[in-house]
């Protein structure tokens, strides 16, 4: 960074311009109190009130009356100003109230804040450990050699060998006592910096969101160059490296096996006793519950941004058609005002309609077509005991009741097969139900047919004979 990079960062980020606040501690004091000592996101705006009267209440007893003159509300406004951007202020789903979060930048200044105190334990060791785990994960799993990947599992395995003997042998190797202090203290300020990180990959989404939007909101070309640039920015948006990163992490947060891994881990590491006597022991086997709010909060801003693109879009097409409503009303007025006088001259002039032309000689020459002989000679069979009737005993499938019996499964289910839908009304007709229900899907924008998954569906003839038929699954789903 060179000295006009720092200088903008100086006048325009929020995280300098709350150091330089005249209300600074006073503003960070609330905000620890509030949001990150709790561990608390998105509190509504009469709880904000009611702790930041608290903090107001215990300095005024301390500094006097007259030291902080306005009321917590307006505090509150200030400080949810653009202007400043210290707390992020919105509507949330439900809530008839604003609700108020941290921004990033004043997370940033938080933690920094904090690490001014200066630490009694430095941990060094336990972060030289992590140095090289992360740099040999990072260059073994990036090696294409096999001859390569494959020593290197070697050495891990004669390694891992070497242990086990040890521990056959009676020599079992355990932390000591200030390495174990060392990585408990690595591993909580790694714990509390991935949440505070949250906020920040929420901002960097909504950044992303933004330019969508103002791209959305100046486009002046076709509907089709419109659509594809907003698919290709919501590809942009899920497949970043933010996005793709936080991704990961839920995934890996989501899985049932490593969730159990983990949370055994963390009540292990409260047994050790060599970390007996730590603040904040305990509360590390809350670390995965204080991570899914977070994560959750974050998830729920990626959808509320696909719902907002989605909203834009169909505000975009209303204008539109709305635009060519008015283009034909127009017209149709401008008929209408003309037809007892229609102008003369030319009214209109229409390029490239004109009559073609063609000479006589330029046509083909009659040419007789081929008479092809037919026998149609009828041989009438004698003595054949044909039964007639079943040329008139035909049956006819009601599409409409399918579709009723569609819809009476979906009315209590998002989505449902057509074996759930044949368990619920039993086939009557047979194979030319299952067809029916084949072209009704084929038809429906709700329906889709997987042809690499099949079912199995059965029926009762009249005389009591059971058919089966396998077809390709078909899934219908609740139209939106």
């Amino acid at each position: 960074m060179d000295y006009f990079s720092i200088n903008s960062l100086r006048e325009n980020h929020a995280g300098w311009s709350l150091l330089r606040a005249q209300n600074a501690p006073l503003a960070l004091t609330f905000f620890m109190t509030a949001f990150t000592d709790p561990n608390q996101r998105n509190l509504g705006r009469q709880d904000l009130i009611d702790v930041l009267d608290d903090v107001l209440f215990s300095l005024r007893d301390s500094l006097g009356e007259d030291r902080f003159p306005r009321t917590a509300g307006e505090y509150l406004d200030d400080w949810a100003e653009p202007d400043k951007a210290w707390l992020r202020k919105f509507y949330a789903e439900n809530r008839d109230e604003p609700v108020y979060d941290l921004t990033a930048a004043t997370e940033d200044v938080i933690r920094w804040v904090e690490s001014l105190r200066g630490r009694d334990f430095v941990p060094t060791q336990s972060r030289l450990s992590s140095i090289f785990n992360l740099l040999k994960a990072l260059v073994h799993g990036s090696e294409t050699d096999p001859e390569a990947r494959l020593a290197e599992l070697q050495r891990q395995r004669d390694d891992i060998d070497v242990q086990m003997e040890q521990i056959r042998s009676g020599t079992i190797p355990v932390m000591t006592g200030p390495e174990a202090v060392d990585h408990f203290h690595q591993l909580t300020t790694q714990a509390k910096d991935l949440l505070s990180d949250f906020r920040e990959v929420e901002t960097n989404f909504r950044r992303l969101d933004r330019n969508l939007r103002e791209q959305i909101s100046m486009w002046e070309g076709g509907q089709g160059d419109l659509l594809e640039s907003i698919f290709s920015s919501q590809q942009d948006i899920s497949g970043s490296l933010q996005g793709r990163t936080f991704q990961g992490f839920w995934d890996y947060l989501m899985s049932p096996q490593l969730r159990s891994e983990l949370h055994e881990l963390l009540e292990r590491a409260t047994q050790i006793q060599a970390l007996a006597t730590q603040d904040g022991l305990n509360s590390i086997t809350s670390m995965q519950k204080d991570w899914l709010p977070a994560v959750e909060q974050t998830q729920s801003t990626v959808r509320q941004l696909s719902a907002q693109i989605r909203r834009l879009l169909d505000d975009k097409v209303f204008l539109e058609n709305k635009r060519i409503m008015a283009l034909i009303r127009n017209i149709e007025s401008g008929a209408v005002a003309v037809r007892a006088t229609p102008p003369t001259g030319v009214f209109a002039e229409l390029t490239g309609h004109d009559v073609p032309v063609a000479l006589p000689f330029e046509r083909p020459l009659y040419e007789p077509s081929r008479q092809v002989a037919i026998d149609d000679a009828v041989s009438v069979a004698e003595d054949l005991d044909v039964d007639a009737k079943a040329l008139f005993d035909q049956f006819y499938v009601d599409q409409q009741r399918l579709e009723a019996n569609i819809d009476a499964v979906l009315a209590d289910a998002e989505q449902a097969t057509l074996a759930d839908v044949t368990d619920a009304y039993p086939l009557s007709q047979g194979l030319a139900e299952i067809v029916s229900y084949f072209q009704l899907a084929t038809e429906s924008t709700s329906a889709v047919i997987d042809p690499d998954t099949e079912q199995t569906l059965s029926w009762t003839l009249p005389d009591g004979s059971l058919r089966e038929a396998t077809v390709e699954k078909i899934i219908f789903v609740r139209p939106s």
